[in-house]
C-alpha cells in the first residue's frame, strides 16, 4: 500500500522529466483547503492533489472547489486503488495520473491528460504570492509602490494595469525565484525586534 511520503519525490521527478523546467511548492495553503503541491511551469501553475491508497475522498469535493479558483490547470495523483473511480470525483478537466509500485521503483500512468481550467481567478492566483512578490510585479510594470494600501487593493490594481499574458510570466517567475530562507530571516528579525 502506498502512502503519500512514498509518491511525493517520485511524481516530482516523473514531473520534472515531462514538463522540463519546474519548480514545485509542497503544502500551499488556498482558501479553506491546502494544495499537496504546486507545480510552477513558466506561464503557469499546476495544482496537484495527491490521493494514497491509503487515503479517501471525504474532503475532496471542498478541495476540488479550491484548486478551481487558484490554478490554471489541475491533476490529481491516485495510488492504484484508486485508479478506477477517481474521474467520479474530479471535472473532466483534471489530469489523472496513477501510481503503483513495481520491484524497487514506482511507476506513474498518465490516465488522462489536464486541461485548462476556466474557472481559475486571477486574483485568487494573486494570493499565492507574498507582499515583496507583489512589489517586485509592480516595480516591473512601472506601477507605484502603494505602500499604504492593502494587499486587496494592489491586487486589484495589478489585475487591472497588467496584461493577463505578461502577469501569468511575471507569478511564475517569483515563484521560481522563491526565496524561503530569506522569508526565515525577515520573520526571525520581525520576532526579534517584538
Amino acid at each position: 500500500m502506498l502512502k503519500d511520503k512514498d509518491i511525493r519525490e517520485p511524481l516530482y521527478d516523473f514531473l520534472e522529466e515531462r514538463y522540463g523546467k519546474i519548480r514545485i511548492i509542497e503544502e500551499k495553503t488556498m482558501g479553506r483547503s491546502r494544495a499537496d503541491a504546486v507545480m510552477v511551469l513558466p506561464d503557469l501553475l499546476i495544482g496537484i492533489e495527491i490521493k494514497s491508497d491509503a487515503d479517501t475522498y471525504a474532503r475532496l469535493s471542498r478541495q476540488v472547489n479550491d484548486y478551481e479558483k487558484y490554478f490554471d490547470a489541475n491533476m490529481i495523483v491516485v495510488g492504484s486503488t484508486h485508479a478506477l473511480h477517481v474521474r467520479e470525483h474530479v471535472p473532466q478537466t483534471w489530469g489523472i495520473v496513477s501510481v503503483e509500485r513495481w520491484a524497487d521503483t514506482l511507476d506513474f500512468y498518465v490516465i488522462r491528460d489536464m486541461q485548462p481550467n476556466m474557472r481559475m481567478n486571477p486574483g485568487k492566483k494573486l494570493e499565492l504570492l507574498w507582499r515583496k512578490e507583489l512589489l517586485s510585479i509592480q516595480k516591473k510594470n512601472g506601477m507605484p509602490a502603494f505602500r499604504n494600501r492593502s494587499r486587496e487593493f494592489v491586487k486589484h490594481k495589478i489585475l487591472e494595469r497588467v496584461p493577463r499574458e505578461t502577469l501569468q510570466k511575471q507569478i511564475s517567475d517569483e515563484l521560481f525565484e522563491r526565496d524561503y530562507t530569506l522569508m526565515g530571516e525577515e520573520m526571525r528579525r520581525f520576532s526579534d525586534a517584538l
